[in-house]
This record gives C-alpha cells, structure tokens and sequence, in this order.
C-alpha cells in the first residue's frame, strides 16, 4: 500500500555514554520517548505498509526536529550563524540536541561542545531522513502518491490550559500537510472504534509531517498521537492491559488503509 509510518521519538538504545554524562537516571531520560509506539504499528509491514523507526532516543537526537535547532545555552563554543537557536522548540528545551526531558528537567551536568551535535546529526538525524525520504520517493513512484504517517503519544498533561486530553490527535497543520478528505477517511475509523478524535490541538504536526507533507507533490502527511495513558503507566512505563486493544485496533487501521489507501490517493490525484 502507499502508506509509510514513521516512529521518530520511540527509539530506547541509550548508550553508555550518554547515560554517564546525564544528571538523570535512565528512568526519567525515557519518559521523553514515545514508549513502546514502534510496538504498537509492528503490524503495518504485515498489510504491505512500512514502519521505519529510530533506535537511538529522542533525548540524544530528535529527528523530529529541523537538523540544526540548537539552543546556544548549552555549548561551551559558539554556534555557527546558520544553526536555527530562536524557534519555540530550542526556548522550550526541546531542539535537536534536547537540553531537558519533557518534564522540564535538565538532562547534562555540564555544557556540550558543537562537535557533540555535529556528530549526532550526521549518525542518527541524517541516516533517518535520508531512509524516510527514500521510502517516500520509492513508494510515489509506484503509486504516484504517498500517505505519511507519524507516529506519537502524547502525555496527560499535553494541553498546557490542562483540558482533559483526547485519546488521539490528528494532526495534518490545518490541511496543509493532508488533504482534508484524508484525514476524515482516519477520524472517522477511529471513532467507529470507540476512541475520542480531536484533529491539530493541541498537536497540528511537527518537523516531519509538516515538511514531507506537500498534498501538491502528491505527498500526504499526518501526525497521529496516541494519549500514553491508553495503555501505558506514565511514572513507571510499565504497560497495562490497555496496550493489547490498541495494538489490535491499530492493526486494524493498518489494514483499513491496505484496502483503501491507494483509492484515497487516486481521488486525490483526479480532483
């Protein structure tokens, strides 16, 4: 099918390294992943999709992230004049190179150096995007279009005026990363299956879904979080007994769009 899914922040290969130099235990380090959403779509390849994941954590490199937004704050040397430190997501700690995890916290005990972000680009955010952007051509190739989604989960405290979270935001920048037609076909399968859908709040689309996503390109793109409470222990990351239903419902999806993606996306061509 003309679909690829991507899992940006649940990779959990934390290297020694980086455990020695953090302030913080790996416990509270993982709380910034997107735990266990890998797992959750490891069916798509089984209905002829494709997963493509991170292994390194979002707390060494966030490829879901432009590949130089870095706060200055943070290295002992200065940033070359290029390097992106005045977007909201370096003010509020979280660029590429993170400087806290998502509860605020400070992840070092002392500065980096721009070498050490150097490096993780070029190992991990680069190798990321170039797959991702190779699966992307392949797949409009064979199909002439390509529906991308992105996967994530999003903690209970997502909306900052603390509203109750839904259990799934849809987020495709207001119908400027997927053809609005697209993201219903999704909305509405998931309602038949029980879960309440809210679409862009407080989650419209990040780095990846808004920069793959040109509807004109014939690239379709769609951020899709999954609130962690669903099936996981938010302070202890243990997964409960909601994690098999949402396993099997997201399988579900997953063949939902084998049977339909490629007609979405030829109705999209030929309007």
């Amino acid at each position: 099918m003309p679909v690829v899914f991507s899992s940006p922040h649940s990779g959990r290969d934390y290297h020694p390294h980086f455990l020695a130099t953090a302030r913080l235990d790996a416990l509270t380090l993982r709380r910034s992943e997107d735990c266990y959403i890998d797992e959750i779509f490891a069916t798509v390849p089984r209905h002829g999709g494709t997963l493509i994941a991170a292994t390194f954590p979002r707390a060494w490199c966030d490829a879901n992230r432009e590949p130089w937004e870095l706060d200055p704050a943070m290295f002992e040397d200065s940033l070359p004049p290029w390097v992106n430190t005045a977007s909201p997501r370096v003010g509020a700690g979280l660029g590429t190179i993170a400087r806290v995890v998502s509860n605020g916290e400070a992840i070092y005990r002392g500065r980096l150096r721009f070498a050490d972000a150097q490096a993780r680009v070029a190992e991990c955010w680069q190798p990321y995007h170039a797959a991702l952007t190779s699966l992307i051509q392949a797949i409009r190739g064979r199909f002439g279009s390509c529906l991308l989604v992105d996967c994530h989960s999003m903690p209970a405290h997502a909306c900052e005026d603390r509203r109750p979270i839904p259990d799934i935001v849809l987020g495709d920048a207001h119908g400027a990363a997927c053809a609005p037609a697209v993201t219903r076909e999704i909305e509405i399968f998931l309602q038949r299956r029980g879960y309440v859908v809210r679409r862009n709040d407080p989650y419209a689309g990040g780095y990846v879904t808004r920069h793959y996503g040109t509807p004109a390109g014939q690239v379709h793109a769609l951020q899709i979080e999954i609130a962690r409470g669903l099936y996981m222990a938010e302070a202890s990351l243990e997964k409960t007994a909601g994690f098999l239903r949402l396993c099997a419902d997201m399988d579900l999806l997953a063949e939902h769009m084998a049977r339909s993606a490629e007609g979405w996306m030829a109705a999209k061509r030929n309007a």
